[in-house]
């Protein structure tokens, strides 16, 4: 179940990432080891999650690979460690739409976004490259923490895409 998408401006966000390539059905391997790496890597520097964790897809060609960066936000921006690499979430003019339930309708929850932006003549920040559809700031956000709510009918996820101009 999705709300309606709502246009927010947003704040520039630090945030400390590890990047990923991989087909569209190797993101939850993706997640279940850059997850674990950076809570592990944020526990060892002493570092506070300013946000809840996100995907930002960086370019996607869905028949083939997209590549994304698994992030958590940080109050001040960080030094490259290893595998973990700052980041910044730009800022401007998002659209916005909380997804409600399971992990598997955000697939439809995108496309829901994507029709409600055409019907409202919103543009993207996009561009094609022969790589697939480069993106200026498209993220999941993973508001509500699996391991607090069991009951995925009631995890909350923002899918937000920045918007051109």
């Amino acid at each position: 179940m999705s709300q309606e998408p709502r246009i927010e401006e947003r704040a520039a966000q630090h945030y400390a990432g590890i990047q990923a390539t991989v087909p569209m059905g190797g993101i939850s391997g993706a997640i279940d080891e850059a997850f674990p790496e950076l809570f592990g890597w944020l526990g060892k520097t002493g570092t506070a999650p300013a946000g809840p964790p996100f995907i930002r897809f960086l370019v996607i060609d869905m028949e083939a690979l997209l590549q994304i960066e698994l992030g958590v936000p940080v109050a001040q921006p960080m030094t490259e460690s290893g595998r973990v690499r700052p980041g910044v979430l730009p800022a401007g003019r998002y659209v916005v739409l909380r997804h409600t339930g399971h992990y598997d309708g955000l697939i439809d929850a995108n496309a829901a976004l994507q029709q409600w932006a055409h019907d409202h003549s919103l543009e993207f920040d996009v561009r094609d490259t022969p790589e697939g559809s480069a993106w200026g700031s498209r993220f999941e956000e993973y508001v509500t923490d699996p391991s607090a709510e069991p009951d995925p009918g009631k995890w909350e996820t923002d899918v937000a895409y920045l918007l051109r101009g």
